[in-house]
């Protein structure tokens, strides 16, 4: 008889409706029918590991008491992690040109990277808050739903091909090319790494404990919720974002009639009105 690791276990409708309703109840992603081969290449060799027949075996485990680690890892696998420095640059250029400039200098300035994957994001806004304000206050908070990228992020280890759009200046100051076994790689320098907190976070609940914001990134995400959702965690990131403070999402994300305080103030930049 062939073992579980050798044969291809069928994901049956039912199955992937259970497992489509568990990813939407507890992270709010809403996985459509065409994600169906998605799910099964992703977690077939989970069902392996576990010696399990079928997934709804898998899905049994994941919702029992016994199950917690494992859906830890099946949200690791099913979340999308793609990212890379300095993407989407014209938010780092208005961040740089438009924000920082109106900033008093004393003020502690904070920014969020929600769903902050594996760092990328978070460590380009320390680099360029380092850069504008190496005298002056500033932070930056990085969140996820993934503890395996948030490891990964505070390691703050990549390959060279996610610093190719790093600006040469930035990558000569807080990089470090690797060596040896950790040659093709850089590290982010330990002085920049220790100014970056990584947290656990869910977008889709309310996180008081992270306090207020200037400037939020929460860019190509959204795109990952239906309405009801998405609406939730832009109500709950706005809680987080300080009267006047800034809002960017993806440039694909644009925003309509959300009801909330929030006015365009140039495509996938908003702000938070003052009311």
């Amino acid at each position: 008889m062939a073992m579980a690791s050798e044969r291809q276990i069928e994901l049956n409708e039912h199955e992937f409706r259970l497992l489509q309703r568990l990813f939407y109840e507890q992270v709010g992603i809403q996985l459509l029918p065409v994600k169906k081969p998605l799910i099964c290449g992703r977690l077939a060799k989970r069902l392996a590991a576990l010696r399990m027949d079928s997934y709804q075996d898998y899905h049994r485990h994941l919702v029992s008491p016994a199950g917690a680690e494992e859906l830890e890892i099946a949200i690791d696998l099913i979340t999308t992690h793609e990212t890379y420095f300095f993407r989407e640059p014209k938010h780092f250029d208005y961040l740089q040109q438009a924000i920082l400039p109106t900033v008093p200098s004393n003020a502690d300035f904070r920014v969020w990277s929600a769903a902050s994957s594996s760092g990328e994001e978070a460590y380009t806004l320390a680099m360029l808050l380092d850069s504008e304000r190496p005298h002056h206050p500033w932070s930056v908070v990085g969140t996820d739903i993934s503890q395996q990228v948030l490891a990964s992020a505070r390691r703050g280890l990549y390959i060279m091909g996610r610093g190719q759009r790093i600006p040469q200046h930035y990558l000569k100051r807080y990089c470090l090319k690797g060596k040896d076994r950790y040659e093709g790689h850089f590290l982010v320098e330990r002085a920049l790494r220790e100014r970056v907190e990584f947290r656990h976070g869910n977008l889709t609940k309310q996180a008081p404990e992270l306090g207020q914001f200037d400037v939020v990134l929460l860019r190509n995400v959204l795109i990952y919720f239906d309405v009801p959702t998405k609406q939730q965690v832009l109500k709950n990131v706005l809680e987080r974002i300080k009267p006047g403070g800034w809002l960017m999402v993806g440039h694909s994300e644009a925003l309509h009639d959300t009801g909330l305080p929030l006015e365009l103030v140039t495509s996938s930049i908003y702000r938070k009105v003052v009311r």
